[in-house]
């Protein structure tokens, strides 16, 4: 066993929860874990404690929480003195820099798709004590988890440490938050099962007693191109930790998400709030992401209900009132106005002018309207 190593000084200092003013939200049976990986290879753990200002007895206390800062700190300090980043979860030790190699063998690829299917491929290598694998259903992408082993007591610590690797690392390489739809583990919910929303916040409630360990989200995400390159990786790597206790924040496929609900569940996406709470954001993240992106909320509106109009006027025979009623409007006068504005027509003279010359009582392709507008 190598001296025992100094706690990194590049670790900012933990402030005691109470004092920072920050929520102590992760569980003491996660540090309970990496105390028993400590047991496992005959070292006293009470230096990776110190380091992350936990004291002994506080490990036994069911209720006890601590702070991201905290974990951080301890699994730090502990792989770096174990020399196992895997931290007791397989029947061998994962050297330090083992997932910093998954991830430099994964950044030349040219999609989050085959990223992902290269790091999981790749950590196959490193341990066949569980396989991990990227399948696509219906344009859902879903992360699964094989256990070719009994994980034992630190089971529930390492299925929620390598999904949330996984995940933090995806998102990083897209620099882009991967908004979840599901997230399922095969245990019985822990006593803890409330901070489970916090660390895999997704579309439906987690799953427990499921049948198979996966992480299901919009397969789209696996198309995106990646976004860091060599340099980046480095600088990373030197604070690679955070990747599994922070979530990403920036959406790249937000705007593409919301205007899908727009059009699929146009009542329950009307107002901001609605739209955030379909998107499982705030309406605050909602405005912010958008203005990253140079879309306003309002815009998303328009174009929707533009193409939607544009559609029923050229493929159907609707009166305008019916028109102006699925395209969202409350009344027809409103709608007629909006509409010239975006097209410099009424909605009869835009049908009429694209109708006109269609032949053997077909409609001509669809047309979009391509003016802008900010009418509410």
């Amino acid at each position: 066993m190598p001296p025992r190593p100094r706690p990194d000084p590049r670790l900012p200092p933990v402030i005691p929860p109470e004092k920072a003013g920050v929520r102590a939200l992760t569980p003491m049976a996660f540090a309970r874990a990496i105390a028993w990986a400590y047991q496992r290879h005959g070292v006293n753990p009470s230096a990776a404690l110190a380091t992350a200002q936990i004291a002994p007895e506080q490990l036994h206390d069911p209720e006890a929480r601590i702070t991201a800062a905290q974990m951080e700190r301890l699994s730090d300090h502990a792989m770096r003195e174990l020399d196992d980043e895997a931290l007791g979860w397989f029947s061998r030790r994962l050297p330090w820099g083992s997932y910093g190699m998954l991830a430099r063998a994964s950044i030349s690829a040219p999609t989050l798709g085959v990223a992902l299917k290269r790091w999981c491929r790749h950590h196959g290598l490193l341990t066949d004590d569980l396989a991990l694998h990227v399948q696509v259903t219906d344009g859902r992408a879903e992360v699964l988890v094989t256990e070719a082993r009994d994980l034992g007591p630190v089971r529930e610590f390492c299925l929620v440490s390598v999904l949330r690797n996984l995940h933090g690392l995806g998102s990083w390489l897209i620099d882009s938050r991967i908004p979840l739809l599901a997230a399922r583990f095969p245990y019985p919910a822990p006593a803890h099962a409330d901070v489970y929303p916090v660390l895999f916040p997704a579309a439906e409630p987690t799953r427990f007693d499921a049948g198979q360990t996966l992480l299901r989200f919009d397969a789209r995400y696996l198309d995106l191109p990646l976004r860091r390159d060599e340099q980046a990786l480095n600088q990373m790597l030197k604070h690679a930790l955070p990747l599994m206790v922070q979530s990403y924040r920036r959406d790249r496929l937000l705007v593409e998400r919301a205007r899908q609900l727009l059009v699929t569940q146009p009542l329950q996406a009307h107002s901001a709030e609605g739209l955030a709470t379909l998107l499982h954001i705030s309406a605050r993240t909602l405005y912010r992401q958008l203005h990253e992106h140079g879309v306003t909320l309002q815009h998303l509106k328009d174009s929707v209900r533009r193409e939607r109009a544009c559609e029923l006027l050229l493929r159907t025979h609707k009166p305008i009132k019916q028109v102006a009623e699925a395209a969202g409007f409350l009344n027809e006068k409103s709608f007629i106005r909006a509409f010239r504005l975006w097209t410099g027509l009424t909605p009869a003279a835009y049908r009429h002018r694209h109708t006109d010359h269609s032949m053997g009582g077909t409609r001509p392709p669809l047309r979009i309207c391509d003016n802008e507008s900010q009418t509410e």
